[in-house]
């Protein structure tokens, strides 16, 4: 087990236990940092010896773009998910999210003299039916215009 890491030899002749037991101070730290200021590498346990330095990247880490996806609250109720358990015949309850029931409808506009295509909830839908479309979005803060 003398391997090399990239050109330093590895130093496998000490046998010191895993965890040096906790007396107090800053953090427990490992016995073989504490002996030959080694410590452990991510991968797999091989150590990596304290004299040698890695350069780290300049350029920041950038996170990867998120799809648009659309979420599952109607934007004229506000309904969004409630969060309930499945209760199995023995009683066992597990937690589970009860979604709204959204659907995408075409609407007529009548101001607008248009359809509109609109992702919203059974509920919202006969509202719209009784108090008119203008009137729902208006209560809501939505500008029709837009879509």
């Amino acid at each position: 087990m003398a391997a090399t890491l990239l050109g330093q030899p590895s130093f496998c002749c000490v046998r010191t236990p895993k965890y040096a037991p906790f007396r107090g101070g800053s953090s427990p730290k490992r016995s073989s940092e504490l002996h030959l200021g080694f410590s452990s590498s991510q991968f797999g346990g091989t150590r990596i010896s304290s004299g040698l330095r890695l350069k780290s990247l300049a350029q920041p880490v950038v996170a990867p773009v998120q799809p648009i996806v659309a979420r599952r609250i109607c934007p004229f109720t506000g309904k969004k998910a409630n969060r309930a358990n499945r209760v199995s015949f023995s009683n066992h309850k597990t937690k589970k999210l009860q979604f709204v029931n959204l659907q995408y409808k075409r609407v007529w506009w009548e101001a607008g003299k248009r359809y509109l295509k609109l992702r919203l909830s059974t509920k919202a839908l006969k509202t719209i039916e009784k108090n008119g479309l203008d009137a729902v979005a208006k209560k809501a803060g939505i500008d029709l215009r837009k879509e």
